[in-house]
């Protein structure tokens, strides 16, 4: 192993935790490693509101991605769903953590989940797929945007004349927020929790996953951090980006996608939103986990024949 590297991430502190999970799993295969974390500053970040009819793609990674490829920084630490699907070529996804759990979870004020919202509840939500979601399981919902780290989110719950808001799972996991399955005290407020279901809700591409970003000719660096490396999660990942490629989608579509791998074969379900229609065209295909590439393109012909 080198010995010493830098980690390049955003500064929430959901992605200082997640670089510090990137330490602790290269210090578990080599403890002489020096590991030091250089905070990025993204346009993500920016306090200033983002032009929502400018996209998302790369908001949250761009910066980091170019502070990796000036060598500023030998890993880049990115949470795989903010990825672009085509990133800089001079740079690749050397390896991925083991994946948390993939779901979307709603986080209320209310017991219930979201059946038992009253009709005309407001939920805030800063994700097209899930808004798009939301109105096609409860067309009633008036849905609000939401920005903001995790704690953020949280504040403008408990502080807003709001019903409910949705977040990913492995987020409020991460920081150790969701201490029992179904409530959540947060600032003295308390919340309470529903996983919701991934047939209805599909998550994007990478969610849950945290990516580990290098230049594509820094062998030494991508040596040190095969040992970590999730393969079957690395594989769901290639394959999700894969569709969403093809698809041209980012964190402006309506789009879910997930991979997952059971005794070498892959499963892959997608769902995209089009048009003026509330639900979404959807396809499942499965064949050998080392045949992602095929099985995106496969999954994104099934949808567009629907």
């Amino acid at each position: 192993m080198v010995g010493k590297f830098i980690l390049g991430t955003r500064g929430s502190e959901l992605a200082r935790t997640q670089a510090r999970f990137v330490e602790e799993a290269i210090h578990q295969v080599d403890a002489s490693v020096a590991v030091e974390t250089k905070i990025i500053v993204t346009r993500g970040d920016d306090a200033k509101p983002v032009d929502s009819h400018a996209g998302r793609k790369g908001l949250f990674t761009a910066e980091i991605e170019r502070a990796l490829l000036a060598g500023e920084v030998d890993v880049a630490v990115h949470s795989a769903k903010d990825l672009p699907s085509e990133t800089n070529p001079g740079a690749q996804i050397a390896a991925v953590l083991p994946r948390a759990l993939v779901n979307d979870i709603l986080v209320s004020k209310h017991t219930g989940g979201l059946a038992s919202l009253l009709h005309g509840a407001t939920v805030a939500t800063g994700s097209v797929r899930r808004t798009h979601q939301l109105q096609w399981k409860r067309p009633d919902l008036r849905i609000v945007d939401l920005r903001g780290n995790v704690p953020t989110r949280l504040r403008k719950l408990a502080h807003n004349q709001w019903d409910a808001i949705v977040l990913a799972s492995a987020g409020l996991q991460r920081l150790g927020l969701s201490a029992t399955p179904n409530e959540l005290s947060f600032d003295d407020v308390r919340f309470f929790l529903e996983i919701l279901p991934r047939e209805t809700f599909l998550p994007a591409g990478g969610q849950g996953i945290i990516a580990l970003q290098i230049r594509a000719d820094d062998h030494s660096t991508k040596a040190m951090l095969d040992p970590i490396n999730d393969r079957e999660t690395l594989l769901c990942l290639e394959a999700e980006r894969e569709f969403l490629r093809r698809l041209q989608a980012d964190c402006n579509f309506p789009v879910g996608v997930l991979a997952s791998i059971n005794k070498g074969r892959m499963k892959m379900r997608g769902q995209v939103f089009e048009g003026e229609s509330r639900a979404p065209q959807e396809a499942e295909v499965e064949g050998a986990s080392e045949e992602g590439e095929r099985l995106a393109a496969k999954l994104l012909r099934m949808i567009e024949q629907n």
